[in-house]
């Protein structure tokens, strides 16, 4: 059996490097072409064949193996969001008001480190590893999972199983987060606008108070978690932005509501947005004004294919040790891989980074969120044993 456990540290600062030019150099969704740009060099670079377009500037690395079998897939997401990094490192974002705050920079560098090392042994190997460069994962509802499976690139190689793996500051270098079942949750938005009268803040009479309905709603709707979701189940409802009025002294004619509802059961899923519309039409009624919701369903939750839960595990052991895979808990973060999951079996799991001089962790998508850089090493060795490991499991030879 190969291992791939230490070979990581002969890359170790390529990683870094590689990491640290993504961190400085962030490219929003739909606008990663300098990024898919520096993994199309490395990937030639290591004689890598590839192909482009998926998703726009999504790029998919194909490395065949020298005997025939199945084929497994890795994925790494590669845009960055639009936040004003704080961070004061010498490879912090050059770009202003763009940052690798969600550690996608780290993901893409790791999936290049670990596509090296399963190069260097392309002849031990029986099948094929798909690199599946995405972008776009940040831009919810739409994403870039579906587009690039849309634009085919699974119709020439189809994966047997997918696998992907996301930075965690909750978890200590070292560690990995591995569960069955779903990990992150689903990830609805939604609008809400209220169309009220307007009027003189002295004469509310004569008016339609959209600020006050607006209160009514907010405080309705999140009724609906806390009297309508069976307190084992989770739900969450947010709001995130509230726009309305211009003047102290105006009642304003209109308020918008925006937020989203997280869930990871489809079924708590329907009924939360089936209540969520039925709420928004009884105030309506009561207060005589309309109010429109624009509910968008976003993300699907990712859900871990059972059967992969405890491969993964043997191999993180094998790469970590045998107590780095804590027990974790779920969370309700939205994650666009769940779209892979629903068309492939497979199983997305979290990479311990935290900083050991924080006492407290900045979360993702903070803009002073920052990694353990020497979990890369770690992240890469894992990504590549866990290909060797799921193609020697689902071409039978021997794993089980």
């Amino acid at each position: 059996m190969l291992s791939f456990k230490g070979q990581g540290k002969s890359i170790k600062q390529t990683v870094v490097n590689y990491r640290r030019h993504f961190h400085q150099y962030p490219e929003l969704s739909r606008e990663e072409s300098e990024t898919s740009k520096t993994i199309q060099a490395f990937l030639k670079e290591e004689g890598i064949s590839f192909k482009t377009g998926f998703a726009k500037h999504g790029v998919l690395g194909i490395i065949e193996g020298k005997k025939p079998g199945k084929t497994v897939a890795l994925r790494a997401d590669i845009d960055a969001l639009p936040i004003e990094e704080k961070n004061n490192v010498s490879y912090a974002s050059r770009k202003k008001g763009v940052m690798h705050a969600c550690g996608h920079d780290a993901h893409t560098a790791m999936l290049m480190g670990a596509a090296s090392l399963l190069n260097r042994h392309k002849d031990q190997t029986a099948g094929k590893v798909l690199l599946v460069f995405q972008p776009a994962e940040e831009m919810g509802p739409v994403g870039g999972a579906s587009e690039m499976m849309k634009d085919g690139v699974f119709s020439e190689h189809q994966p047997d199983a997918i696998f992907a793996q996301h930075v965690w500051p909750d978890l200590k270098v070292g560690e990995a987060g591995v569960m069955g079942g779903p990990i992150m949750g689903n990830s609805d938005q939604f609008t809400v606008t209220i169309q009220g009268a307007g009027g003189h803040a002295s004469m509310p009479h004569q008016g339609k108070d959209a600020i006050v309905i607006a209160a009514q709603v907010i405080t309705h709707l999140q009724t609906i978690i806390s009297r309508n979701v069976d307190p084992m189940e989770s739900a969450v409802l947010t709001f995130g932005e509230i726009h309305g009025g211009d003047r102290y002294n105006v009642i304003p004619s209109s308020v918008t509501l925006e937020g989203t509802v997280r869930t990871n059961n489809d079924a708590i899923k329907e009924k939360v947005k089936d209540r969520f519309k039925k709420t928004i039409s009884g105030l309506a009624d009561a207060n005589e004004i309309d109010i429109t919701l624009d509910y968008r369903d976003g993300y699907p939750a990712t859900v871990n294919s059972p059967e992969w839960e405890e491969p993964v595990r043997k191999t993180a052991h094998a790469i970590l040790g045998s107590s780095s895979v804590p027990n974790v808990k779920p969370s309700l973060g939205g994650e666009d891989f769940g779209r892979f999951l629903k068309n492939y079996p497979g199983l997305y799991y979290w990479l311990g980074t935290a900083l050991p001089d924080r006492e407290v962790q900045k979360p993702l998508h903070d803009a002073e969120f920052d990694i353990d850089e020497r979990a890369l090493v770690f992240g890469t060795e894992l990504m590549a044993q866990l290909a060797y490991d799921a193609l020697t499991r689902l071409n039978g030879d021997g794993s089980e």
